[in-house]
């Protein structure tokens, strides 16, 4: 099944974070539908295996985790199977966000994932490990990897691994649904990716305007021997939501914010509805790609797209857009 099928019926939105306002369409704006993957399909994390791509995204149409597949981040299928078909004793259904996959070593391949944790009643971070990307991942026992009590939980796990072959997850402690301040935080994981090591360091919360509120999904890469740390800010469900960026010559930083998004509803004059999300993704031709969703114009669900990424001495920018 091809990823362009027309929506046969409304969608269930799966929320991330705290639900906010009704979203309200753009002053005079012309968004695109035409989305590399036409589907409800949030927060996409894409992994590439020997030139092929496998997309993840929120629960939707059935599934904890979806799965798409792709030889050319163009044309996309999407799996008929859950990569996520069971739960652990922790979680509870129906809330299974935002994804992460990475690759330990041959064969070897392992999830984060946000859930809703039973007691305490928070969002968390679970882990589960594959032999295949397609899945199915099977959940560690135990609890939670991360889930801060006092920071009101977390979301939005993601991975970095440095030229020193050391491994990093990052995730958002959940405050904005605690009258807490979000921050986006790092730790070292052990080598196989399955337990936290070390001291964890707060490296970015919300204080520029456009923010709002919070800023979440945080995403780190390397380039031109800079650390670039991307996240998505503001409310999620309308057009305020934006992608933003920070830099730093340190994996643990400090990192100093851009001032204005990289990629927003305005910027993009109203072509994307609330962009965030994102993945950053190397094409078969080398080049970079930012991967997000954006709301569709009806704002019933969210799809994936993807723009051309391009860098000026780690400095990153979307001359699609320009």
């Amino acid at each position: 099944m091809i990823a362009r099928l027309a929506v046969l019926a409304v969608l269930v939105l799966a929320v991330s974070g705290c639900a906010g306002p009704a979203p309200q369409a753009a002053p005079d704006s012309e968004p695109s539908d035409a989305f590399a993957i036409d589907r409800d399909f949030p927060d996409p994390d894409v992994l590439t295996v020997d030139g092929e791509y496998f997309a993840y995204a929120t629960n939707g149409a059935g599934f904890n985790v979806q799965v798409a597949h792709s030889t050319d981040l163009a044309e996309w299928e999407l799996l008929s199977a859950d990569a996520l078909p069971s739960l652990p004793a922790w979680a509870n259904t129906g809330k299974t966000w935002a994804p992460e996959v990475t690759e330990t070593g041959p064969g070897a391949y392992v999830m984060y994932f946000t859930a809703a944790n039973a007691q305490p009643a928070l969002q968390c971070i679970g882990v589960a490990t594959a032999s295949d990307p397609r899945g199915p991942f099977t959940p560690a026992d135990g609890g939670p990897i991360v889930c801060p009590a006092d920071d009101g939980g977390a979301i939005d796990a993601s991975t970095f691994v440095g030229g020193d072959g050391i491994r990093y997850l990052l995730w958002k402690n959940d405050g904005n649904c605690c009258a807490l301040d979000t921050w986006l935080q790092i730790s070292e994981l052990s080598g196989d990716g399955t337990a936290l090591v070390g001291e964890t360091s707060r490296l970015l919360m919300q204080t520029l305007d456009w923010e709002g509120d919070l800023i979440e999904a945080p995403t780190l890469v390397e380039r031109d021997g800079v650390y670039v740390l991307l996240y998505s800010a503001n409310d999620y469900g309308g057009d305020a939501y934006a992608t933003g960026f920070a830099t730093s010559d340190s994996v643990l930083g400090p990192y100093t914010k851009a001032e204005q998004p990289l990629l927003s509803t305005e910027s993009s004059g109203g072509r994307y509805l609330g962009p965030g999300g994102q993945d950053v993704v190397t094409g078969p031709d080398g080049t970079d790609s930012l991967v997000f969703h954006s709301w569709d114009s009806l704002y019933i669900q969210r799809g994936v797209n993807t723009e051309p990424l391009a860098w000026t001495d780690g400095v990153p920018s979307l001359p699609g857009l320009d």
